[in-house]
């Protein structure tokens, strides 16, 4: 897939505008991936795209949906979304941009287990939503995990873009509760909150045989100690879960090269 301009979003003010910003700005990168469960390592080719600012604001979520929101709440995160909810706001997103939609979604009748018997947390949910991805479409998506985390180094290897407490709100400097986007410093690249914050959904599936349809959560939330708010730390969660400290950003254009992952 070609490398797509960002498409310019006509807004009220800032809190409803989305700024895409082009990564990675050193061209294509071979992105060493790590799952600290098993130790396993693999790569995985990623070619530039755009990634937004910042993650979605209430106001930007509240103009697509052309609702009235609380206008003193406009520049914060918005949260308390599942990955389905993200999914379908990317394609709303799209549709008011004049852009063709990446996500075309269906749904299937799946077997539904005795409300009486207990699930462990490890096994597979049944998933009754096929999404399927155009990479041929212009419109806005979530970022694979790997390009997500190529865009938080910014080009640095460490496991943080620069200190803690100036990059990302987090369990020590947050006093208990979510702070409006832009609050803290960018990493080299002029990407927001990448730390810290909210968690951000990505597209990808975590370990599709062992826990079925859950998707990838990264970076860290405001309620979270240091240890989480890490480049390579990645959590996943049901695709119909959501939590006040869960939010995410949107991407769009050339996709990462598709990587094996040992078994």
């Amino acid at each position: 897939m070609r490398f797509l301009r960002p498409a310019a979003i006509v807004a009220k003010n800032d809190t409803m505008r989305i700024r895409m910003v082009a990564v990675p700005l050193i061209g294509t990168v071979e992105e060493v991936m790590v799952d600290c469960p098993t130790g396993s390592s693999w790569t995985v080719r990623v070619e530039p795209f755009a990634l937004a600012e910042t993650v979605v604001t209430r106001g930007l979520w509240d103009d697509v949906h052309g609702v009235a929101g609380d206008p003193e709440m406009s520049n914060f995160p918005k949260t308390d979304l599942s990955w389905r909810d993200a999914i379908r706001f990317c394609n709303a997103l799209s549709e008011r941009e004049g852009l063709e939609p990446v996500y075309q979604i269906s749904q299937r009748d799946v077997p539904q287990p005795a409300p009486t018997r207990w699930r462990p947390h490890s096994e597979p949910e049944l998933d009754d939503w096929i999404v399927a991805w155009d990479h041929g479409a212009d419109g806005y998506r979530l970022p694979t995990d790997a390009e997500w985390q190529v865009a938080c180094r910014a080009g640095t290897s460490g496991a943080r873009y620069g200190r803690l407490d100036d990059i990302a709100w987090y369990v020590e400097n947050s006093g208990g509760t979510v702070h409006p986007v832009r609050s803290k410093e960018p990493n080299a690249w002029g990407l927001f909150d990448l730390l810290g914050g909210v968690w951000e959904w990505c597209w990808d599936l975590y370990d599709p045989e062992s826990y079925g349809s859950y998707r990838i959560i990264r970076g860290g939330g405001w309620s979270d100690p240091q240890w989480s708010c890490r480049s390579g730390v990645r959590r996943k969660t049901n695709p119909t879960a959501s939590f006040d400290d869960l939010g995410f950003r949107v991407a769009q254009g050339a996709v990462s090269a598709p990587a094996v992952r040992p078994g």
